[in-house]
């Protein structure tokens, strides 16, 4: 259902629930119903299966033929069986090396899991109580805060100031701001998941301010859960190696029939005469010869190999679950990245200003900002957005927690998305100054003043040209503007509305991005040189995503990008073609993803996929494996 579309009162009888939130024993009753709040995970195999699959190998099936032709021909010439025992210890070495390895991986992976078990605030019979999020059910009110993970899928009920951070599900780098009311229907009848203001998901935080949420999705019927479940329908593919170790036990199989059937012939032949004894002979040279041929010790020397791999990845602190995935990251042609969070900090930072007076606009944007610096912090504390104005600040020169000491708020009227902006009053040894931020367009209007080198002047068409072009300048390098004003007043004042927000002296603007990590630009150089092509999938807007492919040499044009629209409207055999020519795409949904990387799949290379967080290890660690492979 749309709960998007309903009012609150709408959705909370859908769920059954109150504002209130449910009862203990509606929650238990609930959550016999329908589960937990998980993710469906595929069956484990067993310890049996996963060592039948390892026997099972093309390669160790042929050394087990050849363990019971040794066998045969030793009974029958009364030889020792040294041969069969060591084939058969080849074996189980390769089976057990696999399966303990795998296992080890999992047990690391379970550990990780029962360690990060998250909880959540819930309203459970009218009191707040801390729950597993695995726990919660359809119709639990929650209560979120700053720095709460999101346990589900829910329908706001109230918004203070609350501001989500959903880049996992969007590539947003930038907090969206919440809000309560019902959204219209759109003419398409369709809202994409990104503008869905009234609603939080599974997988998203709160960045800022707080809220209460009713759960109207839990496990996989969230959009998280939606995601799990088209990689859950992934079928898992024959890596490269088992495919050419699959290659070569069959050129061996049939080499050494057709060797084995030459040489009985030939022996036949050469004895001239047909007898039992000559032709038991013969065929006892011939499989002979076809256990010679068999090389018994390679499965077993890629085995060892590839644990060897296996440890040094762990070492780099990469995980790698599968034995054989070692082998596949080397022969990696393609690795589709995220943005936000992996080739960049996911941390907003100012990177350019313009102003007259860039001291006025740096103690503005710090006051007129709700983040702060702990004692003996060096980063601060806060909304994305905010943060990033207080870290500007202290490496201007400006230190939060003296300029807050020393100019202490007296009042504020606090930012809403309706007015796009933030004032506050402050006490400058006895003057009360007003400082306002909000996005240009909207601050501009509400400025009759401009500050210039010599001071403030009457704001003109000619300021207003300028600041309007330095604007687009700013915003064609993907930056997010934030822009700040001032006023003197003639007291404290008594009432805080927004007509304090007019007449204003404009002081200027910064801008700001998500910055590339300092480490990737060595690691896509490094994917270049190795022979990986790096390809950049986001959520994220496109003029973003295309400054920041340019800046790290992913792309070199404009026409080397396009958005999720244009995916859409490609049939996959177009998208097929167009892959070769494309290194960007925006405002993609976590779905399509998987055509993409089945389109590079179809081309025959080997793709891979990094996630947030995993620039430098995922890029760097597949060259490494390339240059190793290739040498």
């Amino acid at each position: 259902m749309d709960y998007f579309l309903l009012d609150s009162a709408e959705v909370l009888k859908e769920t059954r629930s109150t504002p209130e939130g449910l009862t203990s024993a509606e929650a238990e009753k609930r959550l016999a119903e329908n589960g937990k709040n998980k993710l469906d995970e595929p069956p484990k195999k067993s310890f049996a299966k996963k060592l039948l699959d390892s026997i099972l190998d093309p390669m160790v099936l042929m050394l087990i033929v050849a363990a019971v032709i040794s066998l045969v021909v030793a009974i029958v010439n009364n030889e020792s069986f040294t041969d069969v025992f060591i084939i058969l210890f080849v074996v189980a070495l390769n089976a057990f090396l696999s399966v303990i390895q795998e296992n080890k991986a999992e047990e690391a992976i379970e550990s990780l899991k029962v360690m990060t078990a998250a909880t959540s605030k819930v309203l459970r019979d009218g009191v707040v109580t801390t729950v597993k999020s695995e726990d919660i059910v359809i119709g639990d009110v929650v209560i979120l805060e700053a720095g709460d993970a999101v346990p589900a899928d829910c329908r706001l009920l109230e918004s203070n100031s609350l501001q989500a951070e959903e880049s996992a599900l969007t590539g947003e780098s930038v907090p969206v701001s919440k809000l309560t009311h019902a959204l219209g229907v759109p003419e398409n009848n369709s809202v994409p998941l990104g503008d869905r203001k009234n609603m939080v998901y599974q997988g998203s935080t709160v960045a800022f301010g707080r809220g209460k949420a009713v759960v109207t999705s839990i496990g996989m019927d969230t959009e998280m859960g939606r995601i799990a479940g088209a990689l859950n329908q992934i079928e898992n593919e024959v890596t490269p190696l088992q495919r050419r170790m699959a290659e070569l036990s069959r050129m061996l199989t049939k080499a050494v029939i057709g060797i084995c059937a030459f040489m009985f012939v030939f022996g036949i032949i050469r004895a001239g005469h047909l007898t039992f004894e000559v032709v038991l002979n013969t065929f006892m040279i011939a499989i002979a010869l076809a256990v010679a041929a068999i090389p018994e010790g390679l499965t077993a020397v890629v085995t060892i190999l590839l644990s060897m791999g296996m440890t040094a990845m762990s070492k780099r602190k990469a995980l790698v679950r599968k034995l054989n995935a070692v082998e596949t990251l080397g022969c990696t042609g393609i690795i589709c990245s995220d943005k936000t969070g992996t080739l960049t900090q996911n941390k907003m930072t100012v990177m350019d200003a313009f102003t007259a007076d860039n001291d006025l606009l740096v103690k503005a944007m710090d006051l007129c900002s709700d983040a702060f610096l702990a004692e003996g912090a060096t980063e601060s504390t806060g909304e994305p957005t905010e943060a990033a104005l207080v870290n500007y600040a202290l490496k201007c020169g400006f230190d939060d927690r003296e300029m807050k000491t020393k100019y202490p708020r007296v009042g504020e009227i606090p930012f809403d998305s309706g007015r796009k902006m933030m004032t506050v009053v402050v006490n400058e040894d006895g003057k009360f100054v007003q400082y306002t931020k909000g996005a240009p367009e909207i601050l501009v209007e509400r400025c009759s003043r401009y500050l210039t080198a010599d001071g403030p002047v009457p704001m003109t068409e000619e300021h207003l040209r300028l600041i309007q072009e330095r604007n687009l300048a700013f915003a064609d390098r993907a930056l997010r503007v934030l822009s700040a004003a001032y006023k003197v007043l003639p007291s404290e004042p008594t009432v805080y509305g927004e007509s304090m927000e007019d007449e204003m002296c404009f002081i200027g603007f910064v801008g700001m991005i998500d910055p590339c990590r300092e480490e990737v630009y060595d690691a896509i150089r490094m994917c270049k040189e190795a022979g990986i092509r790096p390809v950049m999938i986001t959520g994220d807007h496109i003029n973003t995503a295309v400054a920041i492919a340019k800046d790290l040499g992913i792309i070199t044009d404009r026409s080397e990008a396009v958005t999720c629209a244009e995916i859409q409207n490609m049939t996959d055999d177009e998208l097929y073609e167009a892959v070769e020519h494309i290194s960007v795409y925006a405002r993609v949904q976590p779905e399509q993803k998987t055509r993409i990387v089945n389109a590079w799949q179809k081309h025959g290379m080997v793709t891979a996929m990094t996630g947030d967080g995993q620039a430098r290890e995922g890029l760097v660690g597949l060259c490494t494996i390339n240059r190793l492979k290739s040498r």
